[in-house]
């Protein structure tokens, strides 16, 4: 489908179009509400440390904590979640159900690569969002996903059952549409490698020489959220994360990062695997589980996985 471009229609107003379930469309909803005060914290607040680490026994800087209690209030308001687990928090949260109907669990990382801000570097919320009270699902369970991206546009990307859009927050505060039924192409021109390239992998390095050797461009800006928004919206690519001699399993963070990019990209046409596995199949067990990823145009990811069989 065509990409129609849009500079009225706000968010709410296409999710009710759209005929999402109330439920969703208002998570949905209420993450953007979020994202418009953890913008203005960004832009306003205090970058230095909370004091305080979190899970994986990393320095919170105030800036995440923040942005983690701003989208954890926005969720409860919702009447709608039941569950949520933060890449700030240790546990798994539980809301009071009373009242809450169509109940739904949310993971999420309120402030991806937020160490980029005191650079002045592009950062982003990350959010998936499944059916019940189960946060730890596999991937291929979710009902939609969504990513903010704060740089020097703030833009909302949402992915459902109608697709995936993208709206940018205009001067009056609201997110206007951008971009509708949003298409990966089938193959791309950039790739963004992840890790140090001394501590890659045989199979790895042969990827990388390969798309080398056939002239894909080097695009990477050490944050997740910008790097997928590039693939997506710039018309294809691949991202990775491989495994390395020193971390068999990657970096990244399959319940808060890895699951709603794959679903994203995936809705939109596109490919994510761990090498061997599409990441929407992996089975989700643990806040701390961590996987490789090859993520963006089919046929880069389809050409990776290769090297490992």
């Amino acid at each position: 489908m065509n990409i129609k471009k849009h500079v009225k229609r706000g968010l709410w107003n296409h999710l009710m179009k759209s005929g999402i379930e109330m439920g969703l469309a208002s998570i949905i909803y209420e993450v953007g509400v979020a994202s418009k005060y953890v913008n203005h914290a960004m832009r306003t607040g205090d970058l230095g440390l909370a004091g305080t680490s979190n899970l994986y026994g990393e320095d919170q800087l105030a800036l995440d904590v923040v942005a983690d209690e701003i989208i954890k209030d926005r969720l409860d308001h919702t009447g709608r979640v039941s569950r949520i687990i933060s890449e700030e928090q240790s546990e798994i949260v539980i809301f009071e159900r009373q009242s809450r109907v169509g109940g739904y669990s949310v993971c999420y990382d309120p402030l991806d690569g937020s160490s980029l801000v005191d650079v002045n570097l592009s950062v982003g919320t990350i959010v998936a969002i499944y059916a019940g009270d189960d946060p730890l699902q596999s991937g291929r369970h979710q009902v939609g996903a969504m990513y903010v991206l704060y740089g020097p546009r703030t833009t909302l990307v949402y992915g459902a059952s109608n697709g995936v859009h993208e709206f940018t927050l205009n001067n009056l505060g609201e997110y206007v549409l951008t971009q509708e039924y949003i298409q990966v192409k089938e193959r791309g021109k950039i790739f963004s490698p992840g890790g140090i390239r001394r501590d890659y992998l045989p199979e790895h390095e042969e990827i990388v020489k390969k798309l080398e050797n056939d002239g894909y461009k080097l695009r990477y800006s050490g944050g997740f959220v910008p790097d997928i928004n590039q693939i997506l919206l710039k018309g294809g690519g691949l991202f990775m994360y491989p495994a390395t001699t020193k971390a068999e399993h990657g970096k990244l963070r399959l319940p808060f990062e890895l699951n709603p990019m794959a679903y994203l990209i995936e809705l939109a046409g596109g490919a994510a695997s761990d090498g061997r596995r599409p990441i929407l199949e992996l089975d989700c067990y643990d806040l701390d589980q961590r996987s490789p990823v090859y993520i963006g145009s089919r046929e880069e990811v389809e050409m990776a996985t290769q090297y490992f069989k």
